[in-house]
């Protein structure tokens, strides 16, 4: 007896759910004979699979058909994520389920100008020709609906929710269900249910690009992100200052863990350019996003400055990528949504 009889008597055990056999998508491994006993490795879900019973009875009963082998030793491991992700894919989320890429923008630290610049990157990728969707997941703080000008209610169609188009956008945030002045008092897995029911129920269409406003920190709603779309690309917004840095890299290092990929750097409020001189005051500090970049090797793909224009846009509902997209902040933008889109693809 050898070991590719083995392995053919052992193509029979089949996964009932996949109805495929555990040699042929790698569930049984490190098949050996010692003597007359099999050795093998079951690998499982889970330490508590409900069918690790069964599978171990399918083995031992294959294996006490063949000559000249008394007995099967099985040694038991988990399935990495990738393996689980490549076995057991999750059907796509109805609403998302014709969009072709992601893109979260993200933060460690509040106050970093994370929703301004998640508005124009979107509406820069618009100006190239691309069919985008602006979602709002910063369910503590939506403030979307207020740096577009969104007030109008959501309407439904087909038992979904339907996104408001702005400027070109298809826009969908928690600020457009309830008044402007009401506050989100939620625990995590609220909110995790709510980004996971948003994706799903809000038509979002074919879209080339959905971009996601998380809120800042490394809680629930990025993880939720990441659990979902796993393809998600992260665009990683900090200021020059080493405490906007300090929590922008502990964010970087959560994306990384929960291997996430990560599209660059976007260094916001660089510097000022004041109209009584040509040199730029560097109100927050200097070069922060460059050592950044430096330290993780992720590409700085732009700093934006600190911009009348820019706060005004947010302020009346008109973003600079509407009012002035030829203005040299919004040539930034431009910049910034051309490298996205050319290292996504």
């Amino acid at each position: 007896m050898d070991e590719t009889k083995i392995r053919e008597a052992l193509q029979t055990v089949l996964h009932p759910k996949l109805k495929k056999s555990l040699i042929d998508i790698g569930m049984i491994r490190n098949l050996s004979i010692n003597d007359d006993v099999v050795k093998l490795t079951l690998a499982l879900r889970s330490e508590r699979s409900p069918l690790k019973e069964v599978f171990i009875h399918e083995i031992e009963k294959v294996v006490d058909t063949l000559p000249e082998i008394s007995s099967v030793q099985i040694e038991f491991t988990t399935l990495n994520r990738e393996e689980i992700e490549r076995l057991f894919p999750k059907p796509p989320l109805k609403g998302i389920e014709k969009v072709k890429h992601f893109l979260a923008v993200a933060s460690g630290k509040g106050g970093v100008g994370k929703t301004t610049i998640a508005v124009n990157v979107a509406l820069a990728l618009v100006k190239q020709g691309y069919k985008v969707g602006l979602f709002d997941a910063d369910v503590y703080g939506p403030s979307v609906p207020v740096m577009l000008d969104i007030s109008e209610t959501l309407n439904q169609q087909d038992k979904m929710i339907m996104p408001k188009e702005k400027y070109g956008l298809q826009v969908m945030s928690l600020g457009m269900t309830v008044g402007q002045n009401e506050a989100f008092i939620w625990r995590g897995p609220l909110v995790s249910k709510v980004i996971n029911q948003l994706l799903d129920q809000v038509k979002w269409g074919e879209l080339d690009y959905l971009v996601i406003d998380l809120p800042p920190g490394t809680g629930d709603p990025s993880i939720t992100i990441a659990q979902i779309i796993p393809h998600c690309s992260i665009l990683m917004i900090t200021t020059p200052q080493e405490v906007a840095l300090a929590d922008v890299r502990r964010a970087i290092g959560l994306f990384n863990k929960i291997k996430q990929p990560i599209v660059g750097l976007v260094e916001n409020m660089s510097y000022f350019l004041c109209s009584h001189s040509t040199e730029p005051i560097e109100i927050f500090g200097h070069g922060g996003g460059e050592r950044l970049s430096q330290e993780t090797g992720l590409p700085l793909l732009g700093t934006i400055p600190i911009d009348l224009e820019l706060r005004q846009g947010g302020d009346n509902g008109v973003p600079i990528m509407v009012s002035a997209p030829d203005s040299s902040t919004g040539l930034i933008f431009q910049s910034i949504a051309q490298k996205i889109s050319d290292e996504i693809k």
